[in-house]
């Protein structure tokens, strides 16, 4: 569970909101919506609020000494199949077009075929799930006790047990927990964003 106080704030209202707002703005309607131009506002509410702030952008391509590989842009490791390589640069806007297709192909739609009722979750829940998602695989979220909690309507319990992933190699890692919890003075944390849409 969390080691600090989770609280629906208004920033983090804001932010759903500013997604609800875009995505419909983008053309999106509602879950029947598959186009991959349109994104849903989980995706975006993902991107803007939680991913594009947590991760950092880098915009040319360098050296990662633990995963031993290049990446580019928010973590982006592989383009068109192939890895990042040395010397690769992309503008902000396409790490940003990067960062939410990737977002949408291969997160979103993994999550929503491996459990069919998440599209069906809270968009503050869906995000949240997302940038975890994005941050640890689909496949631990979708073993997770969040997931769990989460598939059986228990919203603010799935946006507390997300907060358990806040450890790097066996100990407890403080930007972790205010990724997992409640953010910082710039950044809003997942169980916030969570919470706040509940």
């Amino acid at each position: 569970m969390p080691i600090n106080k989770i609280v629906a704030t208004k920033r983090g209202k804001t932010a759903i909101a500013a997604a609800l707002i875009a995505a419909a703005a983008g053309g999106w309607q509602s879950t029947k919506d598959t186009s991959p131009t349109i994104h849903p506002p989980a995706v975006i509410l993902a991107k803007e609020a939680l991913i594009s702030t947590w991760e950092g952008v880098v915009l040319d391509a360098h050296w990662d000494p633990y995963a031993k590989i290049y990446d580019i842009c928010y973590g982006k490791t592989r383009l068109n199949g192939k890895p990042i390589q040395k010397g690769m640069r992309f503008s902000r806007k396409e790490c940003d077009d990067f960062l939410e297709a990737d977002l949408f192909n291969e997160y979103y739609l993994p999550l929503t075929k491996q459990v069919p009722q998440y599209v069906h979750f809270p968009v503050s829940v869906q995000a949240a799930q997302l940038s975890g998602s994005y941050n640890f695989g689909v496949g631990g979220m979708v073993r997770s006790k969040a997931m769990e909690a989460a598939k059986q309507g228990r919203w603010r319990e799935a946006c507390e047990r997300q907060t358990a992933w806040n450890r790097a190699g066996g100990q407890v890692v403080q930007g972790l927990v205010r990724r997992r919890e409640m953010g910082d003075a710039q950044r809003i944390g997942e169980a916030e964003l969570c919470v706040s849409g509940i």
